[in-house]
């Protein structure tokens, strides 16, 4: 699909950011009615001049999501791309018979290509392996008040607010505040001096082992994606709000006040939600 909407979708680039987005904003907005008739050819009849105008009528809400992650210090005809790419798998993967508008499930996809291409292209070296570590590195900028180190309080505070242990706090501060190490030396150095790579090796990085866990960890984002698909729209919801955002997650008693039943029934449909899940994993993965 990527192919075929290429050639009619403006490009960002960094000389023409300012007109690419002057560009995208000219593409009208689409009624509910309209997004629902296009899913539907595309659906059915792999329609990708439906798909095209789906892709192009939410162009702007890449820029809008990528201004968010500017202050990672990557260009933003890059960010706009990479979710670009996330807006086109939202296309592909959008059900109009859900009732649930185009807009409110693209901009998950979107974050997530843009959340892995900072990830790989920030550091050299990974910083955020784990759920807490990206939950971490997604708000520990935005969060902190100043340039100085955080304080024992303001440590126990943000630990609180994301669900981790102060110790991550602080080992995530201070891995994104220290420098960036040339991994090779420069031609000026002396003898003496060592360098990275002198002597970091890691088996698990080899390019073999890289493609396999890629490969995995692709295999279980659809894996979720599916088992998602199974829920009823209330269960989907539940596991959404609690367990897949990275910020702003859903209490038990946030989710009861928006269905007018108890914490406790919440707990239980989260509780079924999850076994269903895991069973429908257990047999892709």
């Amino acid at each position: 699909m990527t192919n075929a909407l290429s050639p009619a979708m403006p490009v960002p680039s960094v000389a023409t950011i300012d007109s690419y987005i002057q560009a995208v904003n000219r593409f009208p907005l689409l009624t509910q009615e309209e997004e629902t008739r296009l899913g539907r050819e595309l659906r059915d009849g792999n329609n990708l001049d439906a798909a095209r105008q789906l892709v192009l009528s939410h162009l702007r809400l890449v820029v809008s999501v990528a201004r968010g992650y500017l202050g990672y210090g990557l260009p933003q005809a890059d960010l706009i791309q990479e979710g670009n790419i996330g807006l086109m798998k939202a296309v592909k993967r959008f059900d109009p018979e859900r009732g649930v508008r185009l807009v409110s499930f693209a901009v998950h996809w979107i974050r997530a290509e843009i959340h892995e291409y900072i990830l790989r292209n920030w550091r050299i070296v990974k910083i955020a392996t784990t759920k807490a570590q990206r939950k971490l590195f997604f708000n520990l900028r935005s969060m902190k008040t100043g340039l100085n180190t955080l304080t024992p309080d303001e440590v126990d505070a943000m630990a609180t607010e994301l669900r981790v242990k102060p110790e991550e706090v602080v080992e995530m501060e201070t891995r994104l505040g220290g420098g960036d190490v040339a991994l090779e030396p420069s031609n000026d150095d002396d003898e003496d001096t060592y360098s990275p790579i002198a002597y970091l090796t890691n088996a698990d990085e080899e390019p073999g082992r890289i493609l396999e866990h890629e490969q995995n960890e692709r295999v279980r984002s659809e894996a979720l994606a599916s088992a998602l698909e199974e829920l009823d729209a209330r269960s989907r919801r539940i596991i959404e709000a609690r367990w897949l955002r990275e910020q702003d997650t859903a209490t038990l008693h946030d989710l009861a006040a928006e269905f007018g039943v108890s914490a406790e029934r919440i707990r239980q449909i989260e509780a079924r939600a999850m076994q269903k899940i895991r069973a429908a994993m257990a047999e892709t993965v």
